[in-house]
């Protein structure tokens, strides 16, 4: 599979310097780890430090913002940043008031945002962190904490954003986090695979017309391996799922995202939403604001992935404020 590189052993380093040149305006590079710190940033609030493997973009350096992260760790290729990383990144932006960490539920992101946690708490610098654990298809619902996080990142970070940006406290901040990522949930369909920069093989393999059901982004097994199915089909069996799992009920009100995976256009992704909308809509359940976008992709997998929000008066409120990065922004920029 072809790929714009130069050696494979460069690709982050190279990323993160055209990435960071490009939207200079915004952003600037941690001098001695691979961390990306938003240059303009409230002043005495809880810093919101997000993270995790590169390959995913946008996500995680993407939504670093105003009214969003305040900086990201980012590590290798589908890798976690190691524990120095996590904690420089952190230690740059932090304000005094703490931080928060968001990042996906893995395991190696768990053991290395926790020691850099461990770090900061050396340091006498107040940490939390809220793991993002969306995907349903990875675990059952009475296993929630073994879930992956995938997609569900994106209003997870929003929240976490706003919530910050308001001035709540460490805890506050870190309450209103959980609830945005337990009313979230999310599950995607892989038509294509990936490919890391550098290896001969893509991260897993499918038959001309064969897709997979829950298929994660890095390539972990999902729930169901069959035959491609017309658009309508493939969104109602991922919006049933989902339903299910939330037990949404008619009079509730949700943010949608028909996150593509990597190399799905959004012709495809407006196709889904439209399908997605009218089902919502039968059920009774209103659509709060909805986007379509890939904002977190598996480079250049093809599919797209569901993501609900349900929302309160709390999070609605924190949903509408607004934020501004190069790749996203709600409300008044």
């Amino acid at each position: 599979m072809k790929k714009i590189i130069n050696q494979a052993d460069s690709v982050v380093e190279e990323m993160m310097e055209g990435f960071v040149a490009a939207y200079s305006r915004y952003y600037e590079k941690h001098p001695e780890v691979n961390g990306v710190l938003l240059k303009e940033r409230r002043k005495g609030k809880v810093a919101l430090v997000i993270g995790g493997g590169s390959g995913h973009e946008p996500m995680f350096s993407g939504f670093v913002g105003k009214g969003l992260a305040d900086a990201a760790a980012c590590g290798n290729i589908f890798a976690s940043p190691d524990p120095n990383t996590v904690y420089e990144t952190a230690k740059a932006v932090e304000d005094g008031q703490g931080v928060l960490f968001v990042y996906g539920n893995y395991a190696g992101d768990n053991l290395n945002f926790d020691m850099g946690e461990e770090f900061l708490n050396d340091d006498e610098i107040k940490t939390a962190h809220v793991r993002v654990w969306d995907d349903v298809a990875s675990a059952p619902e009475e296993r929630m904490e073994d879930r992956r996080g995938i997609a569900g990142d994106v209003f997870v970070i929003k929240i976490a954003g706003a919530a910050c940006d308001k001035g709540m406290s460490l805890e506050e901040v870190k309450a209103v986090t959980e609830k945005a990522r337990d009313y979230t949930r999310s599950i995607g369909v892989a038509l294509s695979p990936g490919q890391i920069p550098g290896l001969d093989k893509p991260t897993f393999e499918l038959g001309e017309n064969e897709i997979e059901y829950g298929m994660g982004l890095h390539g972990e097994p999902g729930i169901e391996r069959t035959q491609m199915e017309p658009a309508d089909m493939l969104t109602e069996k991922l919006y049933h799922t989902i339903k299910a799992d939330m037990k949404l009920k008619s009079g509730e009100k949700v943010c949608v995202l028909v996150n593509g995976l990597g190399s799905t256009t959004i012709l495809e992704l407006s196709i889904v939403y439209r399908k997605l909308e009218q089902m919502l809509s039968a059920d009774g359940i209103s659509i709060h604001d909805a986007d379509l976008n890939s904002y977190c992709t598996c480079q250049e997998m093809g599919g797209f992935s569901i993501t609900l929000m349900r929302l309160d008066g709390e999070l609605e409120e924190l949903y509408d404020a607004p934020c501004c990065c190069p790749y996203y922004a709600k409300g008044d920029r």
